[in-house]
């Protein structure tokens, strides 16, 4: 059960206690830089965890229409699209409300989930959402880092996410033409503690990592294995099957 914490009390909640019930999750995101966009990819980890846990989540903008920047910018990431909470009306009877929200943005009633901000390398202010050929290697970057932590992000960070995910998709193509083996249940079990300890990315990265390199795992195991992890990190980690020599 996916329990996050609750930047109102510091207390760790539950995200779905009612079981199937739905959980709404409104989204708070001002502006066009890569600090608004951090807030849209937490709010999309929500989601998708939510959705592993099999509840029924809804997923609504608050506020005016992103700018043009923001939405090309989630869209490249993978980001799923948001209702308009304005063409919504008063809800489909959700049984949880959580808010994801930048720090020091607005505080509106019910759970709260904040994201700290990302910077760049020297500076405290937040950049401009960066053109880069692979979006995936920006959501690398920003997943590399707690929600409650700011990102620092300049082209070092973006290099490091770049040679990682380049490894990552060519060792699953390469695993990809190996039999298919079930998921280590260790590493199962990792990924769940891992994504449903609120929404712990770089731990789940961690264990991806370990994945990778534990001699005692067949080949076939860790594709799986990443392909299951990939449901949450939206990667896209399968890109180049068929094109491993």
């Amino acid at each position: 059960m996916l329990r996050i914490i609750d930047a109102r009390t510091g207390e760790a909640v539950e995200a779905a206690p009612a079981r199937r019930g739905l959980t709404r999750v409104e989204v708070h995101a001002a502006g066009a830089d890569t600090g608004a966009l951090r807030v849209l990819l937490v709010a999309d980890l929500l989601v998708r965890t939510l959705e592993l846990g099999g509840t029924p989540v809804w997923g609504v903008l608050s506020g005016d229409p992103p700018p043009a920047p923001l939405r090309s910018g989630a869209t490249a990431l993978g980001i799923r699209p948001l209702e308009d909470s304005r063409d919504v009306g008063s809800g489909l009877g959700e049984t949880q409300i959580i808010h994801v929200a930048a720090e020091g943005g607005p505080v509106p009633a019910g759970v709260l989930v904040t994201v700290a901000p990302v910077h760049a390398d020297g500076d405290d202010s937040a950049p401009a959402i960066p053109e880069v050929a692979d979006p995936g290697v920006l959501r690398l970057a920003l997943l590399s880092h707690h929600r409650s932590v700011p990102v620092p992000l300049g082209a070092a960070a973006l290099a490091e996410a770049h040679d990682t995910l380049v490894r990552w998709r060519r060792a699953v193509a390469g695993w990809a033409r190996q039999p298919s083996r079930p998921i280590p249940e260790e590493a199962r079990v990792r990924l769940r503690t891992a994504w449903e300890d609120d929404l712990d990315t770089p731990a789940v990265l961690q264990v991806l990592t370990w994945v990778e390199s534990a001699a005692e795992l067949p080949d076939g195991a860790r594709f799986e294995t990443y392909a299951f992890a990939d449901r949450l990190l939206g990667l896209d980690l399968t890109r180049d099957l068929g094109s491993a020599s």
